[in-house]
């Protein structure tokens, strides 16, 4: 949705959402929301442990009752877990509640980046490398769906990634301030 008062990050594990969206919602003066943190703080226990009680389904659940719920806000800036888009409905509010930016990453950047992440039960196991490639394969045409924006990945720091989202923000992004 251009214009919006809401930014919407959405890509695949170890692109950056969450480092990146917090210091573009410094920039923007917006409030930054980590689905899975909130997810987190609501339960009271980490996200593997809710996926160790109710399975890929119940998270699946939570992750799309928060979403609606965080969706709603205005002036907000919201990091989506990777699998955020795999429900058609969270796709629609994503699409119809903000500017999406698709965060995106190679499979050497995900690997790079996850290398001593083990909090992750999607990529539990020993073959991470194929794990991450079924679910680029199963997502990438769901973030291109739904994606305002592409912000390349590369390797580079997260203070140079910010800057240069935001540099390729800014021309696209009709900014509208929330009421």
């Amino acid at each position: 949705m251009n214009p919006s008062c809401n930014l919407f990050i959405v890509g695949p594990t170890g692109a950056g959402k969450t480092s990146i969206g917090r210091r573009l919602a410094e920039h923007y003066g917006l409030s930054f929301v980590d689905l899975d943190q909130e997810i987190e703080r609501q339960c009271g226990v980490p996200v593997s442990t809710v996926f160790e009680i109710e399975g890929e389904a119940g998270f699946r659940r939570r992750e799309s009752q928060l979403l609606e719920e965080c969706s709603r806000r205005r002036g907000v800036l919201l990091a989506t877990g990777a699998g955020a888009v795999l429900d058609p409905a969270n796709r629609r509010l994503l699409a119809e509640r903000g500017y999406v930016l698709w965060m995106q990453a190679t499979l050497e950047l995900q690997l790079e980046r996850l290398s001593q992440d083990r909090q992750r039960p999607l990529l539990a196991g020993s073959d991470r490398a194929t794990r991450l490639e079924a679910m680029a394969q199963q997502r990438t045409h769901l973030y291109q769906e739904i994606a305002d924006l592409v912000i390349p990945g590369a390797h580079e720091h997260v203070h140079a990634a910010s800057a240069r989202s935001i540099l390729l923000i800014d021309p696209s992004w009709h900014r509208q301030h929330a009421a």
